[in-house]
């Protein structure tokens, strides 16, 4: 096998570890509310959501089209590399995005944290080509228009659609007193609209993927850039569509609880509020080739339910957190991205893409080590909250610690 095939196999099997990141990472966007509410039971909600993904996945290639041209300038509008660029290095830039993105995933699921794998990879992809070509291998314009302004207005949105989409429910129901009457009615809405949201998460993020695979083969010469448009290898779609569905099934349950508990004391017709503004926004998103962060939709969708429930509870403090987490994302798995370029450079093509795969290897089981000291699975995902739960605490939690109570929403 040459080194540049060797890169290329190792850069499949990254983007598909990516890729499985993504399914566990995103979970709780679709699932979340319905878990907290009891209108599915844990593991049924992530296996169906798993298979949800695995069907999104095959709907569309417009997303992917996008991650191959408006993100890095690797190629010139015939296709080609652009001067001064060789396929292996172009490889690199995309292999040492890749980790930079799967690291800034683990970072935060570890904290529990719903930041964007969408923006951790697109941050990784920007630092890793500003780190070998500089400004120039940039393509700004389309991040700009494609990445940037759908990230600030997409949770506002989401807020906005799903605030007045709970108020509105609340006062079409108001005559209904029974309470279990009500949440029956609108668990079984909210289970449709979570199913659409795990749809929606497969057509958009199985598709980042299977760009930047396609990114990979077209820059070796395995794949022509003008037939990315009118289809991709089957597979590529299948295996991107496997591995999302397959970490979306692990569950992402530190998320999931963080989504489900942490953010707003979430009730059914909330819920069903929630979920079905994100449906909307990321298929209509997803139909027009935005590279929409669905963490991002869903949050600002969930926020809008606390806000639209006279007398809800939203804990400002988690949410801010969350903003801290999306304005880090693309700046730190940048410079991870850029940091693992210069490793490989330095060590050499080859060498340089064993090096940085292990060091991805050793990170992730680190995190994933760490994880274990405080695990949250199916069987403790939906425990009350406690302010401790917050953070990741190095030994376990004093039961004696006060906590702050939540701040009510009028």
């Amino acid at each position: 096998m040459s080194g540049e095939m060797l890169i290329l196999v190792l850069l499949v099997i990254t983007a598909l570890g990516f890729d499985f990141t993504n399914g566990f990472h995103d979970t709780g966007n679709a699932m979340a509310t319905s878990i907290a509410t009891g209108a599915l039971k844990p593991k049924i909600a992530v296996g169906l959501s798993a298979i949800l993904n695995l069907v999104g996945a095959f709907l569309s290639v417009e997303v992917a089209a996008t991650i191959t041209k408006d993100v890095l300038k690797i190629q010139d509008k015939t296709g080609e590399l652009v001067a001064g660029l060789d396929a292996t290095t172009a490889l690199l830039i995309i292999f040492a995005g890749l980790i930079g993105g799967i690291l800034w995933n683990l970072f935060t699921w570890l904290f529990g944290l719903p930041s964007s794998s969408s923006h951790a990879l697109f941050g990784g992809l920007i630092g890793s080509g500003l780190a070998a070509i500089g400004m120039s291998g940039i393509n700004w314009h389309g991040i700009t228009s494609k990445i940037l302004i759908p990230a600030l207005l997409a949770p506002v949105i989401a807020c906005l659609v799903a605030g007045c989409g709970t108020w509105l429910v609340f006062r079409i129901t108001r005559s209904i007193t029974a309470h279990k009457k009500k949440e029956d009615g609108f668990r079984t809405g909210q289970v449709a609209t979570a199913s659409l949201v795990s749809l929606a998460h497969g057509t958009g993020d199985a598709q980042k993927t299977m760009g930047v695979i396609a990114m990979a083969l077209i820059a070796s010469g395995h794949l022509d850039s003008s037939s990315v448009s009118h289809g991709l290898p089957f597979w590529v779609v299948f295996s991107c569509a496997g591995a999302i569905a397959l970490g979306t099934y692990l569950g992402g349950w530190r998320i999931i609880r963080t989504l489900g508990k942490g953010l707003v004391e979430i009730s059914s017709p909330q819920g069903m509020a929630a979920e079905a503004s994100s449906a909307a926004i990321i298929l209509t998103s997803s139909a027009a080739g935005m590279a929409l962060s669905t963490t991002h939709v869903a949050t600002g969708s969930i926020l809008g339910s606390g806000v639209g429930k006279k007398g809800a509870q939203v804990r400002w403090s988690v949410a801010g957190r969350m903003v801290v987490a999306w304005v880090t994302t693309l700046p730190a798995a940048g410079a991870v991205g850029a940091a693992c370029y210069y490793l490989a450079h330095l060590l050499g093509d080859v060498a340089g893409a064993i090096a940085i795969f292990i060091v991805l290897v050793i990170a992730a089981g680190y995190m994933y080590w760490r994880a274990q000291q405080n695990k949250v699975d199916h069987n403790n995902v939906n425990e009350e909250w406690e302010e401790q739960d917050e953070v990741i605490p190095a030994t376990p939690a004093d039961p004696t610690t006060p906590t702050t109570p939540s701040t009510p929403v009028a």
